[in-house]
């Protein structure tokens, strides 16, 4: 009878499925390259955000002009100094840290957007669902970057908030649709139909079952967008129109690069920041292909 009991206690617990973050772990670990980039992308995110506590942020971006364009190593100047005399190590460091936050700042924001949005049309259908698809469908079709170029010219005083505000503004509706699609498949499944029999409300069903079940989605969705709005960051500063050049950021760093000389004799300007996206755009695709395949059974490597 014992070993009936023991026999029973070891099957159930044979069987017993693994929980979403063992699968996620699983993943990573039969996956060398995600793992690999995993470590490095911590590791340049704990540089990048704990670095500035030991640089002089007023000394680092003062301009010095007898010091401009110092090659590695000379006058204390790691990776050099830039046109106007500044240290380019502490650029990086401080400009990496404001395009991280920059990034992942308009992706919280899109996501939470997109989130209420697509669960409210995914979940009303009807009239709310056509309503608020034609409005996504009106912003997909504007010429977006012309008129983030815009904002940026005609607005006073232009700033990091204002940024993140114009990007947000227009960045949402890609989630949105998404989440609305993935919505209306859970909406139509027993458990919704079961919740709204037991009397709970509109707002418990969305938000207490839908969304926990479109969670792995949503993660998916947030380490993806991330790497893009960095680089929309970048390629917006590049070309004038991101953040203002006394703000430092990878796009700023890079916008160096503007003349035949400073590409070919003075790479130290803006080499560093080019290798440094390279890296972060490269770990964050790796991260996000491993919590897809976490995210469905059929492409799980184990």
């Amino acid at each position: 009878m014992a070993q009936d009991k023991k026999d029973v206690t070891k099957e159930s617990t044979v069987s017993t499925p693994p929980t979403g973050f063992q699968v996620i772990v699983r993943e990573f670990l039969k996956d060398k390259i995600a793992l690999a980039a995993l470590i490095i992308l911590t590791l340049i995110f704990l540089f990048i955000h704990i670095g500035p506590f030991f640089i002089n942020e007023a000394t680092a971006l003062k301009v010095n002009i007898l010091q401009r364009y110092k090659a590695p190593g000379v006058n204390g100047f790691l990776l050099g100094s830039d046109e106007g005399g500044r240290d380019v190590f502490a650029m990086l460091v401080i400009g990496a840290r404001n395009s991280v936050t920059i990034g992942f700042t308009i992706t919280i924001l899109t996501c939470i957007i997109g989130i209420i949005v697509g669960l409210i049309s995914g979940y009303y259908g009807k009239w709310v669902d056509t309503t608020l698809m034609r409005i996504v469908d009106f912003i997909m079709i504007l010429p977006t970057l012309m008129i983030i170029i815009v904002f940026v010219t005609v607005i006073p005083n232009y700033t990091l908030f204002h940024f993140i505000l114009i990007m947000t503004l227009f960045y949402w509706v890609g989630s949105a649709r998404l989440f609305r699609t993935r919505t209306l498949q859970e909406a139509s499944l027993d458990y919704v139909n079961a919740s709204k029999t037991l009397g709970s409300s509109d707002l418990q069903i969305m938000f207490r079952e839908i969304l926990p079940n479109i969670s792995s989605l949503i993660i998916v969705n947030l380490i993806l967008r991330l790497a893009g709005n960095i680089g929309i960051e970048t390629g917006l500063t590049y070309l004038g129109f991101g953040l203002p050049y006394t703000t430092p950021s990878l796009g700023t760093l890079i916008s160096a690069a503007k003349t035949q000389d400073i590409i070919e004799n003075k790479m130290w300007v803006w080499l560093p920041a080019t290798i440094l996206i390279l890296v972060m755009m490269l770990c964050i695709n790796y991260i996000g292909q491993a919590f897809q395949r976490a995210a469905d059974a059929r492409q799980r490597l184990g």
